[in-house]
């Protein structure tokens, strides 16, 4: 798999890292160049140093030849925008955005678009590990705590 992943924070560089050990091919673009040093020792791929909307970098990532774009920033709407650049100008068949509001999150997910909705993850989990039942979609528990 080519893969594009926007944004070297944790999320970022700890997927491009896991991405490289699998053996795919691995571009990583983050405005700030400091950033790459989050990636593994193991990294075997590309840093490209920009901004991932804009098409120039996107293009000279290989976007045209990516089978997937993972937008990993803190900015929900950069994320949004990527993956709807990798889908609608560039048909990237996998385009997957890191996204912290829920709301945004479910509204992506009904126009199409893959989401990882992070914080909704991470209150599952924290739910899971203090034995609560699953957290129902009303947002109410089903235990009622």
């Amino acid at each position: 798999m080519y893969a594009i992943v926007i944004g070297c924070g944790r999320a970022g560089a700890e997927i491009a890292s896991r991405m490289c050990e699998q053996g795919h091919s691995v571009v990583v673009i983050d405005r700030d160049r400091a950033a790459f040093h989050r990636l593994s020792d193991s990294f075997s791929g590309t840093t490209i140093v920009g901004h991932a909307i804009d098409e120039d970098c996107l293009v000279s990532a290989g976007i045209e030849r990516a089978d997937a774009v993972i937008a990993t920033t803190y900015g929900d709407n950069s994320n949004l925008i990527a993956v709807q650049l990798a889908r609608k100008r560039f048909n990237v068949q996998r385009a997957i955005a890191r996204v912290k509001d829920s709301v945004r999150a479910s509204t992506f997910e009904r126009l199409g678009f893959e989401t990882i909705p992070s914080t909704t993850i991470v209150g599952d989990a924290f739910e899971q590990a203090l034995g609560w039942e699953p957290h129902q979609p009303n947002g109410s528990p089903e235990n009622g705590n």
